[in-house]
């Protein structure tokens, strides 16, 4: 290469503060609506525990069913215009779910939101990782992991300030200008990556992912009111696992497939990706019962609530710099495992509160699963995404993302289905309030068993001490994944 090559452009702090804050506002949209479940339950919409259910997933899903082909596309049309189009749509979505009348729309601005935050997500960190150099892109994919943890935080909290003060459609309306003001700060700040590829978004593949997963989380979700042997169950699922099916298949036949399932022959990014949506999959749980625990059996107002879940930051801020120096000592297992595992506990402690736990030991209940949260996250996150060459970096993001999105609706879609059984469809009654301690500890148990079981093949796939771990994906473990990877990125 010539030394008067021109070099490629770096990111200031102030583009990469305003990455970190579209990754923050993306994320945390996921989590919002669940400090407002008592409210919207008690609104003049009327939804039922389904609607109340979708209104939180239809956002998830359509996030992490479309981040992959999203992030093919940053790949191939350039990352800045996906991020200024992404944020465009997340205007849109949230005008849409403030204008609702009836659950229905509520639901479809969900989803337009969640489109939107699938351009946001995959293009942030691809411009990250790309407009870094080398010797800070770890540091880089770290502050982006970290802003991705707390966004569920920062959800919580603007969810609970937003009921406390006003009422939900605000929170809905604060995101259009929101998103107005980030994607000027974008055009203004952030440099067009330099790089393009021949990525394609696979249309197909996109259709079948994402109807792969509704049909999956609608059985799930449906399974209480219509009967778990019911027709309409047992199809949702058979469904479910049939698209998934042709899903595998068309990727391994497809010239440019939407996800090349020959990448996980690596058993490190095999491993990582079912990490990271195991994790998220407790994590989200966890969102979805806290804030009702605090207010229909606490007592807390909407606002303390959400401020209440801030012992979550702690673990999340502090944990990843001793979680990066134990993996470079130890390797990715023991970090990953003995993350997980503590979040399992965190879960199963937080289930055994009831309307006489002091809010104190609740907040260390929460430490528990920050500290968990925050020392396995990085570490899976770097699993999945070294595993692919750089120039592919859009698909890696868009998988990790997607891992994390997918845990989350099904944590939702698990611990709501299991509360739905427990109280009924009355949210507002003192009866319900009665039946939610009981229904919410069977709840958490049934996902701590199901997080703590994944745990066991998330160790069983990754390394122990890595051989060279300090050279990133063209040695020791990295390359393994590196090489077979490489066949799916580059078809």
């Amino acid at each position: 290469m010539s030394p008067y090559a021109q070099k490629p452009p770096r990111l200031t702090p102030a583009a990469r503060y305003v990455l970190c804050a579209c990754v923050l506002v993306a994320q945390g949209m996921v989590a919002a609506v669940n400090l407002l479940i008592p409210q919207l339950a008690a609104s003049a919409l009327h939804p039922s525990s389904s609607e109340l259910l979708w209104s939180v997933d239809a956002y998830v899903i359509v996030f992490a069913g479309l981040l992959i082909p999203a992030g093919a596309l940053g790949d191939r049309f350039g990352r800045k215009g996906a991020l200024l189009a992404g944020l465009g749509l997340f205007a849109a979505g949230a005008a849409v779910s403030a204008l609702a009348t009836v659950p229905a729309v509520l639901i479809a601005g969900r989803g337009i939101c969640g489109a939107g935050a699938a351009l946001i997500m995959p293009a942030t960190m691809s411009l990250l990782i790309t407009l870094t150099p080398p010797a800070r892109r770890s540091q880089a994919l770290a502050t982006w992991t970290l802003a991705a943890g707390l966004g569920g935080l920062a959800g919580n909290v603007g969810g609970g300030l937003a009921g406390q003060f006003a009422t939900w459609r605000a929170l809905f309306w604060a995101m259009v200008p929101l998103a107005a003001l980030l994607a000027l700060a974008v055009a203004r700040l952030t440099p067009r990556s330099p790089e393009r590829t021949d990525s394609a978004p696979d249309p197909l593949g996109s259709l079948l992912l994402v109807a792969a997963l509704t049909a999956l989380v609608y059985g799930i979700i449906e399974g209480p009111p219509q009967g778990w042997g019911s027709a309409r169950v047992l199809t949702a699922f058979g469904l479910g696992a049939v698209l998934l099916a042709v899903f595998t298949v068309h990727g391994l036949r497809a010239a440019r497939p939407l996800l090349d399932p020959r990448i996980f022959a690596s058993p490190v990014v095999r491993a990582g990706t079912l990490g990271i949506a195991t994790a998220f999959f407790g994590l989200f749980a966890l969102f979805y019962v806290n804030s009702q625990y605090l207010q229909y059996v606490k007592g807390f107002p909407v606002g303390l609530a959400g401020v209440a879940i801030v012992p979550l930051t702690v673990g999340m801020a502090v944990m990843p710099k001793f979680g990066a120096r134990w993996q470079d000592r130890y390797g990715i297992r023991p970090v990953a495992g003995g993350g997980l595992a503590v979040i399992g506990l965190g879960l199963l402690l937080v289930s055994t509160a009831d309307g006489s736990t002091p809010y104190a030991l609740y907040a260390v209940y929460l430490l528990v699963i920050s500290a968990g949260t925050g020392l396995c996250a990085p570490a899976l996150t770097v699993a999945v995404v070294a595993g692919l060459p750089a120039h592919r970096s859009g698909l890696g993001s868009g998988l990790n993302t997607a891992a994390r999105e997918i845990g989350a609706a099904l944590g939702v879609a698990v611990v709501g289905t299991v509360l739905a059984s427990g109280t009924g469809a009355d949210h507002t009654g003192a009866a319900h309030a009665a039946a939610f301690t009981p229904a919410m500890s069977d709840g958490l148990r049934v996902v701590a068993a199901v997080l703590l079981a994944a745990t066991v093949f998330v160790v069983l796939g990754t390394p122990g001490r890595p051989r060279g771990a300090a050279e990133g994906p063209d040695g020791g473990d990295g390359a393994e994944a590196g090489s077979v990877t490489r066949t799916g990125a580059s078809a």
